[in-house]
């Protein structure tokens, strides 16, 4: 967690659904929805760096990919994970769809979201727009308000059809809330739904990050993770190990 530092308002916006912020203490910036609710930190230095072990997670969730091609993003927040996915994986195509125009505009203008030729950034409501999206190896859901989890992170058919979307050897990545117990928000729902066949990655900050398979017939394979997880270590600049560590089976 970055050091407490006096704060500084660079932008607030009110739209319909409440007021976006950009604050900056030090070398971080962070994007708060509704009262000072943090939704994503940055690193001012480097957009890609991924402060938080839920984003570091959910990355690890993208390395179960042997080699992916394309991801889609179901919300931006400041855009993080979505920089560390140009710069450290081999995508040719990235789709985002976030709910609230202004935060893309200000992802780009104070959170250093590139304007990469590979990104694609479509406003809208995810659970209606889904449909009409590419078919992605990787699929990230993280819709989170300031009151919490998106109405999405529990609603079968929606995550059935984030599932299906998939391209044969995909994966949907999941950053679910935890309840006291560490399990997932949602855990009854999510283990009929998935058939117990999908992996779970706990986080410090509360949250467990899912790593969904396309279908029953396809597995996480730990080696392959690890190897490529310590391949990227130099240019990453952490190690993932600890959440590899972490990863456990569908409880």
């Amino acid at each position: 967690m970055p050091d407490v530092q006096e704060e500084r308002l660079l932008a607030e916006v009110r739209d319909a659904y409440g007021v976006i912020r950009v604050v900056e203490m030090g070398d971080y910036r962070f994007l708060e929805f509704g009262d000072q609710v943090e939704q994503s930190c940055v690193f001012t230095a480097d957009p890609a760096w991924l402060e938080y072990d839920y984003t570091r997670a959910m990355l690890l969730g993208a390395l179960a990919h042997s080699a992916p091609e394309s991801a889609l993003f179901l919300g931006l927040g400041a855009g993080t994970l979505t920089q560390a996915c140009l710069k450290f994986l081999s995508l040719d195509d990235v789709e985002v769809i976030e709910l609230r125009p202004d935060v893309p505009r200000l992802a780009m203008e104070f959170l250093g979201l590139d304007d990469d030729p590979r990104l694609t950034i479509r406003v809208g409501d995810a659970l209606e727009l889904l449909d009409s999206a590419e078919r992605p190896d990787l699929l990230f859901v993280d819709l989170y308000t300031d009151l919490g989890p998106g109405p999405g992170h529990l609603a079968w058919k929606f995550l059935e059809a984030c599932q299906a979307k998939l391209n044969p050897g995909g994966w949907l990545i999941i950053n679910q809330w935890a309840t006291d117990d560490g399990k997932p928000l949602g855990a009854a729902l999510l283990r009929g739904l998935f058939h117990h066949h999908y992996w779970e990655c706990p986080v410090k900050e509360g949250n467990v990050a899912l790593l969904v398979p396309s279908d029953l017939e396809q597995t996480l394979d730990l080696d392959a993770l690890r190897e490529r997880a310590q391949a990227l270590q130099p240019r990453l600049g952490y190690s993932l190990e600890s959440l590899i560590e972490a990863i456990r089976p569908a409880s």
